[in-house]
C-alpha cells in the first residue's frame, strides 16, 4: 500500500509452508512486487515485518537484488505492529466488513475478502499512512512500548474510520 493505491490480496495456498523460499518465489516473485511496480514504476521503499520468513538471510538477499530499497531487518523494531499501517489500521478495518458476511467455505472467504479489501478507500490507506510521522514519535517517546493506547493518537483517527466503516456499511 501506498499513496499510489493498494497492491490486490496474497492467498497463501493452503497446506503452503511459509518459509522464506516461498515467501521470495510465491508472496513477493509472483504477487506483491509485480503489483508494486505496476503502481510505482521502480520508486519504492519496501517494508515488511518481523515474521521469521521475511528477516531470513534468503528473503533479505532476494530484495537486495530485486528491489530498489527496503527497510532492513535489523533497522526495523521487533514486534511493532504499532509502526505497520497494515496492523494498526488496514486490518481492523477489513475485519470489520468481513464479520458482517456469513463465511460459507474457503472460497467465499476468499471472495469477500476481495469484496471488502475493494471497499477500503484510498482516503482510508492515505490517513493511515499520514498518521506513521506521529505513531514514529510516539513509538520514540514510549521507548520502543505499545502506543495504541497513548492519548497523544487521540479520537480523530479512530472517529475517522469508523465515519468511513459506517458509511461503506451504508452503500
Amino acid at each position: 500500500m501506498s499513496h499510489l493505491g493498494k497492491t490486490e490480496l496474497i492467498f497463501i495456498q493452503p497446506a503452503a509452508k511459509v518459509n522464506c523460499v516461498y515467501c521470495c518465489d510465491e508472496v513477493l516473485a509472483k504477487g506483491l512486487l509485480p503489483v508494486t511496480r505496476r503502481l510505482s514504476g521502480n520508486d519504492f521503499t519496501f517494508q515488511q515485518d518481523a515474521a521469521p520468513s521475511h528477516q531470513s538471510k534468503h528473503t533479505v538477499a532476494y530484495l537486495k537484488t530485486n528491489v530498489p530499497s527496503f527497510i532492513q531487518p535489523s533497522n526495523w523494531p521487533p514486534n511493532s505492529p504499532d509502526l505497520n499501517l497494515v496492523d494498526y489500521s488496514i486490518w481492523g478495518a477489513l475485519q470489520q466488513l468481513v464479520y458482517r458476511w456469513k463465511i460459507r467455505d474457503l472460497e467465499h472467504l476468499k471472495e469477500v475478502l476481495q469484496d471488502c479489501w475493494t471497499m477500503i478507500s484510498q482516503d482510508s490507506v492515505d490517513s493511515a499512512i499520514d498518521q506513521f510521522s506521529k505513531r514514529l514519535t510516539l513509538f520514540i517517546r514510549a521507548q520502543g512500548g505499545h502506543i495504541e493506547h497513548r492519548h497523544e493518537l487521540g479520537l480523530i483517527r479512530r472517529t475517522r474510520i469508523v465515519i468511513k466503516l459506517c458509511s461503506i456499511l451504508k452503500n
